[in-house]
């Protein structure tokens, strides 16, 4: 069976799959700092802080990736659809791995927001979340699936060109 990547080279497969995994990263990223700030603004313990960034990151995550859609015309369900095939399964692994850095970084979690152990564990932790979803967006990328469907939708739009 013939995809649409099959006759993309190894570099434009990763160059796309790199530009997916950081676009994912974004929305994971900010879902994530914000649900780690309100939780350690409000004094929340350890997991209700995470509870509220995951929550948080699969918002922000799929909200990135649905807004150009939605500009395209897409409508919201089809719009929900794809942002859900494309981003689940690398913002499962981002949060994995992001939240068992910061859990296991002795007093990440129980550092203050103006603290450097605070930032710089969640620095570390985003950007090894990252790499450790690289390879599943790529694998997905090169058989059609998780982001290339979505890609698609932002190459026909990019020309003005859109279809359903």
């Amino acid at each position: 069976m013939k995809n649409d990547t099959s006759d993309m080279s190894h570099a434009s497969l990763n160059k796309v799959a790199l530009s997916a995994t950081i676009h994912c990263l974004t929305g994971c990223g900010i879902g994530e700092v914000l649900g780690m700030v309100i939780g350690t603004a409000l004094g929340l313990g350890t997991w209700p802080t995470i509870g509220l960034a995951v929550t948080l990151a699969f918002f922000f995550g799929y909200t990135l990736t649905m807004i150009p859609l939605l500009r395209a015309g897409t409508d919201l369900r089809a719009a929900l659809k794809l942002a859900f095939a494309a981003d689940t399964a690398s913002i499962t692994i981002m949060e994995v791995v992001d939240n068992a850095i910061m859990f296991f970084i002795p007093g990440a979690m129980d550092a203050g927001l103006l603290e450097f152990r605070f930032w710089g564990s969640l620095a570390l932790a985003l950007v090894l979340a990252g790499v450790a979803a690289y390879p599943v967006v790529r694998w997905l990328i090169a058989r059609g699936r998780g982001h290339a469907v979505v890609h698609q939708y932002h190459a026909e739009t990019s020309g003005g060109v859109h279809h359903h």
